[in-house]
């Protein structure tokens, strides 16, 4: 699993949503929770989008900016949004491109099959573009209270 640890600086992004586009550059100076996470309306994924958007106003008070990235569409990303009533930018990252520069993409096996996919992991970045906490393999429950305090910490 490669990709960048804390100290490093994080690989800048710029990805499609249903609202527009979303970029590490027009978030510059400000604290950054980016999370990647498998598919839209999948149980965990669900839970930890809703986890993030019921804490939306909590991050920002923390100075932090909320982005969720996976494989899905702009379009799916929308529906997925005003299905579950989330507030999160979701960037839509179909090609893995920002997946695969986070370590995101992983082999992962499911009843002894092996497959690749999409490492559920979060990376605290500062103003200044470095990383400061990586959260790999995440479990849901608990994982938003983790990350909001990192982010509090940060300020």
């Amino acid at each position: 699993m490669s990709g960048p640890s804390e100290g490093d600086k994080a690989p800048d992004f710029d990805l499609p949503t249903d609202t527009g586009r979303v970029s590490l550059a027009a978030l510059k100076g400000r604290t950054v929770v980016l999370f990647f996470y498998p598919k839209d309306d999948t149980p965990g994924c669900t839970t930890e989008s809703i986890g993030f958007s019921q804490a939306k106003a909590d991050f920002e008070a923390a100075g932090a900016a909320v982005v969720g990235v996976s494989k899905d569409t702009a379009v799916k990303h929308g529906k997925f949004r005003a299905k579950h009533d989330l507030t999160v930018e979701l960037g839509s990252d179909a090609d893995s491109d920002v997946i695969e520069r986070y370590g995101a993409w992983v082999q992962k096996k499911l009843y002894g099959r092996e497959y690749m996919g999409i490492d559920r992991s979060t990376f605290l970045i500062d103003g200044e573009g470095v990383v400061r906490r990586v959260w790999r393999k995440v479990k849901v429950p608990g994982h938003v209270e983790q990350v909001l305090e990192a982010a509090r910490a940060l300020r």
